[in-house]
């Protein structure tokens, strides 16, 4: 299992355009970004490559990186970050399987699955196959899990990506708060690799309109406002989840500069390889 971090910032990516904050000049003076969230898994194998959510900078994101063009894909949530990239496949892609959650959104009264089929009817390459979370399915030979996580006002799914062959897992917290349900991370628990939902640290929870939540003993918020996990929360999670090795991805710009690069946060264009 080949893992390539396409991208791994938040909506507005980093350097965020327009942006002369202090970390959005030291991404420059480094040559580094975090385009928007995607992420690349290639099972050598079956030479099948599987794409984790279309962030509208695929094009980008394929010629720098220069990995396959994927077989399948999964839809995360129908943000526009996670989701406009897939115009892309028109005239790229003969034929694209896109699976996304079954489950009815009461915010939008539908589900994932019939959002992307409706908005992307145009694209004939594209066939939408909904899939029902916490049931696994076989996709480019790999048994993948889509977790119900908490990202409000819209229903959001994590992921837990498995080689039935060789045991590696890859875990996808997806955009989430702190509070995902019991039964997600047992799905998502013991992972080789976790991808985990960090956006800013807790400390700049005061600067969100309605600060922060679930804090931990110590008092320190795991979510900032209510859709996402803070840096500490994210590391709480991975704990909890008995990870391996864990990167935060989903960052925002909002780090400050002489935190904004360090450990464990992702940058685009990390690859892993999990045996």
């Amino acid at each position: 299992m080949r893992i390539t971090l396409l991208g791994t910032g938040d909506t507005t990516g980093t350097p965020t355009v327009g942006c002369d904050c202090d970390t959005c000049e030291a991404a420059r003076d480094r040559d580094v970004e975090r385009t928007r969230f995607s992420v690349h898994v290639e099972n050598e194998r079956t030479n099948e490559s599987l794409l984790i959510d279309f962030s509208p900078d695929f094009r980008y994101q394929f010629l720098r990186e220069d990995v396959p063009l994927p077989d399948a894909a999964i839809i995360t949530h129908i943000h526009f970050d996670h989701l406009d990239g897939l115009g892309n496949v028109f005239r790229v892609l003969d034929e694209l399987d896109v699976y996304a959650a079954d489950e009815t959104d009461p915010e939008t009264g539908k589900s994932v699955a019939e959002t992307v089929d409706s908005d992307y009817d145009y694209l004939d390459p594209v066939t939408v196959h909904p899939t029902t979370p916490l049931e696994p399915v076989r996709i480019c030979g790999f048994d993948v899990t889509l977790v119900p996580v908490l990202h409000p006002p819209l229903v959001c799914y994590g992921l837990a990506i498995e080689d039935p062959e060789t045991g590696a897992k890859l875990s996808i917290s997806g955009d989430t708060s702190y509070a995902v349900p019991d039964d997600s991370r047992a799905v998502l628990a013991d992972p080789d690799l976790l991808l985990a939902d960090g956006i800013v640290p807790a400390h700049l929870c005061e600067f969100h309109p309605i600060g922060g939540r679930h804090e931990n003993s110590d008092g320190v918020p795991r979510t900032f406002g209510t859709k996402h996990m803070t840096r500490e929360g994210a590391l709480e999670l991975a704990d909890e989840l008995n990870a391996d090795e864990t990167r935060l991805v989903h960052i925002a710009h909002y780090y400050p500069a002489e935190e904004a690069f360090e450990e464990p946060l992702a940058l685009d264009g990390e690859q892993y390889v999990l045996e």
